[in-house]
């Protein structure tokens, strides 16, 4: 019984402190100063959501909320995967449009 209250307040504090991590995550998503900062930050929400559902499995000692944690690995993997694409298809177009722009203004000089 002893056993068990402890591994139950060790979960508690194990949640409280990944909630605090997810928010630190949140805010380096919102503000941070490059494209890749916020692409690694979402990913690592996304890896913290996966532990925080896997301890409240342990916690609540249900076995279908690995099966959530499984199926939120996935979408979150593909919606970073979605993610980038679209910022490497923004970033590929504006360089393209850089280098028309650089190229037109030379041929009209020469």
């Amino acid at each position: 019984m002893e056993k068990e209250l402890i591994y139950h307040s060790l979960f508690i504090l194990l949640l409280i402190v990944i909630s605090f991590m997810l928010l630190i995550c949140l805010i380096r998503a919102v503000k941070g100063p490059r494209v890749a900062d916020r692409l690694m930050a979402v990913n690592m929400m996304g890896t913290m959501v996966m532990v925080m559902i896997s301890v409240l499995a342990l916690l609540l000692q249900e076995g279908y909320l690995v099966d959530i944690c499984l199926i939120y690995a996935m979408i979150s993997f593909l919606s970073v995967v979605v993610i980038s694409k679209v910022y490497i298809g923004i970033y590929e177009e504006q360089h393209h449009k850089q280098e028309n722009t650089k190229g037109g203004n030379a041929d009209e000089r020469g």
